[in-house]
């Protein structure tokens, strides 16, 4: 069972419950097409009992952000209109790219504006801007306008994205982690802290990723850790108590699935 610390936080944790298997979908960035097709391929491989989680970074860094939002509420409405499904059988996760743009929209309590939008901005941010009607040239001349005109234009950016339907409220029920109610599967973003409780993380799921691979037993009685973004680009990757997901979407490469049972077992794996 999961810990009972863990149990009572779920504004910030999504608890999957017990099921048949586990579908993994990899950080995204943006790629609409990709996660189209990707859907084609899931849509008939679900069976009853199946759960599903994004591992975060669905957008930034591609070029139809909106497209992928708009892709990921259709699907969602799909998956829960099969029998015996229920909304907490499929969880969001926030990624670096969802931090980064929460972050922006707060951009006027930043201590330097131009400094962190920049780090932002060569991030991969610029494509989320773009689909909701703003650009670099256009931020950066805001962030150096003081803090008047910068929370106007973070205003807008709210207003233009809560015009596209659904797209503020998905983002902003985004999960930290996701665990399945038995104990046995850990999902998270990019990176966890092994030698940190799990509700002592904080920015470890997004900026974390460099010790993921320190990770050498079963972290707080799971059996396995999930991860859908690898910052340092090495691929797809399956330890002993460990999986990476990420085939490079958003980088040139395909958006990937995996599927896995309740002790880990990797069931299944798709790319488009």
């Amino acid at each position: 069972m999961a810990p009972a610390a863990m149990s009572d936080d779920r504004e910030k944790f999504a608890v999957l419950r017990a099921g048949t298997r586990f579908w993994a979908v990899a950080a995204i960035h943006g790629e609409a097409e990709r996660l189209m097709r990707l859907h084609d391929l899931l849509a008939p491989r679900l069976v009853d009992g199946d759960r599903l989680v994004y591992l975060g970074n669905l957008i930034g860094h591609g070029t139809r952000i909106a497209e992928t939002m708009d892709e990921l509420l259709r699907f969602r409405i799909g998956f829960l209109a099969r029998p015996r499904v229920f909304a907490a059988d499929v969880a969001y996760l926030r990624g670096n790219q969802e931090e980064m743009w929460d972050k922006l929209l707060q951009l006027q309590f930043a201590p330097s504006p131009p400094e962190v939008l920049g780090w932002m901005l060569r991030q991969g941010l610029e494509g989320t801007l773009a689909a909701y009607g703003s650009s670099t040239a256009e931020a950066m001349g805001v962030a150096r306008q003081g803090a008047v005109a910068i929370s106007r234009w973070t205003g807008q950016l709210r207003a233009r994205m809560q015009a596209h339907g659904g797209h503020a409220r998905l983002l902003s029920g985004l999960k930290r982690a996701a665990y399945s109610e038995a104990g046995g599967l850990l999902f998270v973003n990019a990176g966890i802290d092994p030698a940190r409780p799990l509700t002592a993380q904080s920015d470890s799921f997004w900026w974390g990723g460099g010790s993921f691979g320190r990770i050498a037993s079963p972290y707080a009685g799971f059996t396995r850790v999930v991860r859908g973004f690898d910052p340092s680009h090495g691929g797809a990757a399956e330890g002993e108590f460990t999986a990476t997901i990420d085939a490079g979407c958003g980088f040139g490469g395909p958006l990937a699935a995996a599927c896995f049972d309740e002790q880990g077992a990797l069931l299944d794996w798709i790319e488009a």
